[in-house]
């Protein structure tokens, strides 16, 4: 089963990937028809219309491969998709406009509201996904001794959006939050991250400031995406070097934090086809005690059903980036992927949390969601719900 949802979220992926290179063949002809209609472009033709076309093609693929050389083909690809969805949009407002006044614009102010409107979103989803927010989430039970404060991250993926330097800006915010303890569900390194960033990266957590433990999960690209990666240093260096630094890495295991908390984590799905597998949720949660608050790590959110029935309190996840970008943001839901996108959802007696992340895997923005930290504050209630 587990086999299958991999060979599924691959599948998903691909199509995705070839839906958006299709879309962007087809838009780029399409705008450049459109941009044709520019006053400055037809006097540049001289009122060729073939030849304005064929400057804006070539204005637009140039474009193209600058985005491309400056970030990669994902990126470069998203942005003009942007741009051609930003182009029908307006261009479908014009056309209302023009039927409803009866009245043919002399300028063509469409293409430039598009791009205008395009450049705004994108940079606002530049915004979103490198400015880092707080979010705040709490939960009582009855099952704790006193009130902890647990902090969340996750998806940091080492040299995306920032390296290990920038990553240690984020460690000091989170001593500034005063974690009894902190979680790091995943991806805590990428496929292309240097040797050199994730030796500092992990040093880097050894500077946290949080006397219940650090703890920490694998995700499907700290190992190598489902294999052990080109990077120069494997996935043992890792492990020893987050030991080095204090941190406490589960992999189907569990470990027991003061009187009333165990922290719970899970390998990753991508073991399934890594090394053969995972423990089920039951099976890994067979051994706990119960009668304490357990926060079940697991990086991907895909099974709350089984979790929720072996009785976890919290599960934590990532992976998905908030969806990464509108409009294909729910896409993972939609298709079964994904148990939930973004946010907080319950289930019987389980509260699920899935983290947005501090960066993303190889978009350079975030549209529809924020990149983020997440907080979570257990309250000790001997009156509360478990």
């Amino acid at each position: 089963m587990e086999h299958a949802r991999i060979n599924g979220e691959t599948y998903m992926w691909l199509i995705i990937i070839g839906l958006m290179l299709a879309a962007f063949a087809g838009g780029l002809l399409y705008i450049s028809f459109r941009a044709a209609h520019f006053a400055a472009v037809q006097r540049v033709a001289h009122g060729r219309k073939w030849l304005a076309r064929l400057l804006c093609f070539g204005f637009f693929v140039l474009l193209t491969a600058v985005l491309w050389l400056a970030w990669n083909m994902m990126n470069a690809v998203a942005c003009m998709i942007h741009l051609v969805l930003f182009w029908l949009i307006c261009d479908f407002a014009a056309f209302l406009v023009e039927k409803i006044g009866k009245k043919r614009p002399k300028r063509y102010l469409a293409g430039a509201a598009a791009i205008a409107l395009c450049v705004l979103w994108l940079a606002g989803g530049w915004i979103a996904e490198h400015h880092v927010w707080v979010t705040n989430y709490s939960f009582a039970s009855n099952k704790l001794d006193r009130d902890l404060r647990i902090v969340q991250m996750t998806d940091s993926h080492i040299g995306a959006t920032f390296d290990a330097e920038g990553f240690t800006r984020h460690i000091e915010r989170i001593n500034n939050l005063h974690p009894d303890a902190v979680v790091i569900t995943g991806d805590f390194v990428d496929d292309d991250t240097s040797r050199q960033d994730m030796l500092s990266a992990c040093d880097a957590l050894g500077k946290l400031t949080a006397p219940q433990g650090v703890f920490f999960v694998y995700g499907n690209h700290d190992k190598g995406y489902f294999s052990e990666s080109n990077r120069g240093w494997s996935s043992a260096e890792l492990r020893n070097r987050l030991e080095q630094n204090g941190v406490i890495v589960l992999e189907d295991a569990s470990v027991s934090v003061g009187d009333s908390l165990c922290i719970v984590g899970r390998k990753d799905r991508s073991e399934e086809q890594r090394s053969g597998g995972r423990m089920t949720a039951e099976e890994l949660l067979s051994s706990v005690d119960m009668d304490r608050y357990v926060i079940l790590l697991d990086h991907q959110p895909y099974d709350f059903d089984a979790e929720a029935a072996a009785g976890a309190d919290l599960v934590l996840c990532g992976h998905t980036h908030g969806g990464q970008f509108i409009p294909i943001n729910h896409i993972g839901e939609w298709i079964g992927e994904n148990a939930l996108r973004y946010g907080h959802e319950k289930r019987q007696n389980t509260d699920f949390i899935v983290s947005s992340g501090v960066s993303n895997w190889t978009f350079r923005f975030k549209t529809g969601c924020h990149s983020e930290i997440v907080v979570i504050d257990l309250k000790a209630n001997s009156f509360g719900r478990n």
